[in-house]
């Protein structure tokens, strides 16, 4: 089973076609780890009546951190000498938290997206193990607990099915309304690990729980569930959710149904599989740093082909026996801790911890500082088909190390929600409260134009509403997993009715919800007209076409290739999503009060999208631009609304789009008509 559970993660990170579900062996691994720890602590409970914890966990440290240990201190090295320099200080924070065995926590407190992340942290797979070592912990306790408590072990068997339920619930909730928390989370995986736990009491006294036949039937079923579920799933699927239950069954069925004749249990013991199960815990750690260094060190911009992660995948395995027999193994029988009290074990521990801990930090203050190319560019100058700054300026605005904090006041200010809130927060700026009010609304893909209409509302010609929510687009596919966010539109388009704007400009990263496959342009021209019919009809709504993104940072490139700036370009063919432009396109033209805004000809040229444009940094990260970048497109965003607002008071044609692109060469047209007095925004 460890051997399938591995293969389908190593798989799934080398993105061999095929197994795009195969983050499942995760979720084997939990109920393994649950069924195997269970079934020692439950027999000690039951022949000595108490759990020796001082034991317990000083195997458990001989077990997991020698191997992990060197890989955080190996994957550190390595990347100091292969990584940019501006994720280098990410991988000194991750290494830190992955040797206290909480990158779990970290990574859910930054909201990663664990199944979508394309510059993803070199320790992300440590996140298993932090829950894994959270759940060792407080299991023993529980356990112990549960014991005094219940002596019959029926009712222990009622207790664990209580939590597993409760724990099933929290992650069912936290799928819907916190993701990465589901995801990342102890208490919406308790259950993984208590099934297993649940599966070990039942078979605590070596009794069979099925006839044969039944169970090599089972045992199949459950094969079956694992393999199948790591085949059919996708990054797209809504996980971990009601879809997890599929593989952890699975791994239960599996575990129960034993060795029964003409089950799976013949050909998982084979000596191949055996072997693989043998080394599947060296093979995890090693396999994410192998698969992860050579792309980081290109800056994530370069895509390895398909026979590149195969070799490396392969490679992956002699890595991993080394470092199973010389490492892993071995830390297990040091006999000057094994023949010890726990106290010695508990105490190294501590001491490597520690030594891991330097390491990072004195690596990381050796690491490199310069950040640009030495010398100036000329400020933007915006045009169309932009050529790119060919290096990193000196007077590079916002500079590389502060674009990861590069955001629009909203995040700060309180009125861009977040994943979780479903609150208006009703934001509005504008001198003059008879000026047409214009609504920005959507997820951070329209927070980011605020910066752009700021300077219209600081002037007074119109007021400048916000309605944006992060993960949350103003036309949410039907079967997105956030019901908060279905709340969120709601109250919006609810708002909006009632008080309806001159101006409604909406904003969306529509390709991150939807399902890739042949009816995603379907999908989303069906979101967008459910969208649209919610708004008012007297209002005049506007279809922001999304700014170029390709889930990498570009950053990270620009700090590795200071000199060699149109390597971090954009290819223009995989930063554009011409399917969803079409989709977006036509809607439009469905409605006579709808107009569709495509700035991609000032980002981009005929062949690429410049990461910098005169001494202006276009990205913050892999899909949003910088504030200042939208500042550098105030003028001709502010040319768009304005002729929109006047297209709204007359008959008169609504701007095309090559119009859109010569408006801000010309001189700023004359102020707005007021429109009449409305209920205050906010």
């Amino acid at each position: 089973m460890r051997a399938v559970a591995v293969l389908l993660v190593v798989l799934f990170h080398a993105e061999i076609p095929g197994f795009g579900g195969g983050y499942v062996g995760v979720d084997v691994f939990f109920v393994i780890s649950g069924f195997l720890i269970s079934t020692h602590l439950l027999k000690s409970l039951r022949d000595h009546g108490r759990i020796g914890f001082g034991s317990f966990y000083a195997r458990r440290a001989r077990r997991l951190l020698p191997a992990a240990f060197v890989v955080i201190v190996a994957t550190v090295v390595a990347a100091r000498l292969l990584v940019s320099p501006i994720q280098f200080g990410h991988v000194v924070t991750d290494a830190i938290a992955a040797t206290f065995y909480v990158p779990n926590l970290w990574f859910a407190y930054n909201a990663t997206d664990y199944l979508a992340e394309k510059t993803p942290s070199l320790f992300l797979h440590y996140w298993s193990l932090g829950v894994e070592e959270q759940f060792y912990l407080l299991w023993p306790v529980l356990l112990a607990i549960l014991f005094r408590l219940f002596t019959a072990r029926w009712r222990m068997a009622i207790a664990m099915s209580a939590i597993i339920v409760a724990s099933f619930a929290i992650c069912q909730y936290s799928t819907t309304y916190a993701q990465p928390d589901a995801f990342f989370l102890l208490p919406a995986r308790v259950w993984e690990f208590g099934l297993g736990a649940l599966v070990a009491l039942a078979l605590l006294d070596g009794r069979r729980l099925f006839a044969p036949r039944v169970a090599a039937a089972l045992g199949w079923v459950g094969l079956l569930a694992i393999i199948g579920a790591g085949v059919v799933f996708t990054t797209k699927t809504v996980y971990p959710g009601s879809a997890v239950a599929i593989p952890v069954l699975g791994a239960a069925a599996l575990i129960a149904a034993g060795t029964a004749p003409g089950g799976p249990a013949a050909v998982l013991s084979v000596r191949p599989a055996t072997w693989i199960g043998d080394i599947s815990y060296s093979l995890y750690l090693v396999h994410w740093p192998v698969l992860m260094l050579p792309v980081a060190a290109g800056a994530y911009m370069e895509h390895l082909p398909m026979w590149a992660r195969s070799a490396l995948a392969l490679a992956c395995v002699p890595l991993a026996w080394l470092l199973y027999t010389y490492v892993e193994i071995p830390g297990q029988r040091i006999t000057w801790l094994t023949s010890a009290r726990p106290r010695r074990t508990l105490a190294v521990t501590a001491g490597a911890m520690a030594t891991v801990v330097v390491t990072a930090m004195a690596a990381g203050l050796v690491a490199q500082t310069r950040l640009d190319g030495g010398r100036p560019a000329e400020p933007v100058v915006l045009r169309a088909s932009p050529a790119g700054t060919g290096w990193v300026p000196s007077n590079l605005t916002p500079k590389l190390s502060e674009a990861d904090d590069d955001r629009p006041v909203l995040y700060d200010n309180g009125c861009h929600r977040n994943l979780t809130q479903t609150e208006l927060a009703d934001c509005a700026i504008g001198s003059d409260p008879t000026a047409a009010r214009v609504v920005l609304f959507g997820d951070s893909h329209a927070a980011q134009w605020y910066p752009a209409l700021q300077p219209l509302a600081e002037r007074g010609e119109v007021r400048l509403e916000s309605h944006t929510k992060s993960g949350c687009p103003a036309a949410p596919p039907p079967d997105i997993a956030s019901t908060s966010c279905l709340a969120w539109v709601e109250s919006v388009a609810q708002k909006l009715a009632a008080d309806p704007p001159e101006l409604v400009l909406l904003g969306n990263f529509g390709k991150l919800y939807l399902r890739d496959d042949e009816n995603r342009a379907q999908q989303w021209r069906d979101a967008l007209t459910a969208a649209i019919d919610r708004l008012p009809a007297q209002s005049h709504i506007v279809l922001l076409a999304d700014t170029p993104s390709t889930g990498v940072t570009p950053s990270i490139c620009l700090a590795r290739f200071l000199d060699d700036a149109d390597r971090c370009a954009l290819e223009r063919t995989q930063a554009l999503d011409s399917e969803l432009r079409a989709a977006e396109r036509s809607v439009a033209e469905k409605y006579g009060n709808v107009s569709y805004v495509d700035f991609t000809e000032l980002f981009c040229n005929a062949t690429t999208c410049p990461s910098i444009i005169g001494n202006t940094l276009v990205y913050r990260d892999g899909s949003h631009i910088t504030t200042e970048m939208s500042r550098v497109l105030s003028g001709a965003f502010i040319a768009a609304a304005e002729g929109y607002l006047r297209s709204a008071e007359t008959t008169g044609p609504i701007p095309a789009r090559q119009d859109i692109l010569t408006m801000f060469r010309a001189p700023r047209p004359a102020p707005l008509k007021p429109a009449p007095p409305g209920p205050a925004a906010g």
